[in-house]
């Protein structure tokens, strides 16, 4: 069985993610997934919260376990039986920075894929370190004019 997710960020509706996760997966397959997927930096603690339908925290999930078990030992399956139905992926602890991953439907696992896969990749990745978060709305002609300026163009012929 395969579980489909959408990660959002809080307050910022340019960063979309949708991805298809096998059921059995571990949440620390997931978290070194994701890790990968938006470049954050391997060396830096992380965790997982599940959150119920009222977005309260049912459990704590890290690296060593914090007594709801470690992201090792637990499946993404096992979450959604617990009740959680939100995962947060805590990616910096220190300014509690976090993805929201969502649990949308069930889908069809398909042989020839690999899990988990991307599905949908919408807004940049979040800096890891920064409390802020950069959005940039798709640029108008006009803008990309203004910013590209014939004129500053060097000709080669001068070297």
């Amino acid at each position: 069985m395969v579980y489909k997710y959408r990660a959002t960020l809080p307050k910022h509706k340019s960063f979309l993610r949708e991805y298809d996760i096998k059921a059995q997966t571990s949440l620390y397959r997931l978290h070194e997934f994701l890790q990968n997927d938006l470049g954050f930096s391997p060396d830096q603690m992380v965790l997982f919260r599940g959150l119920d339908e009222d977005g309260v925290v049912l459990h704590q999930y890290g690296l060593f376990d914090l007594g709801d078990g470690s992201m090792d030992n637990v499946t993404l399956e096992k979450t959604l039986q617990r009740g959680e139905v939100s995962l947060q992926y805590v990616y910096n602890l220190q300014l509690n920075l976090h993805i929201v991953l969502t649990f949308v439907s069930e889908a069809e696992f398909l042989i020839k894929e690999s899990y988990p896969r991307l599905l949908v990749e919408k807004g940049r990745n979040p800096d890891q370190f920064s409390a802020s978060y950069e959005e940039f709305g798709e640029f108008s002609q006009e803008s990309e004019d203004e910013i590209y300026d014939e004129s500053s163009d060097i000709d080669s012929d001068e070297y």
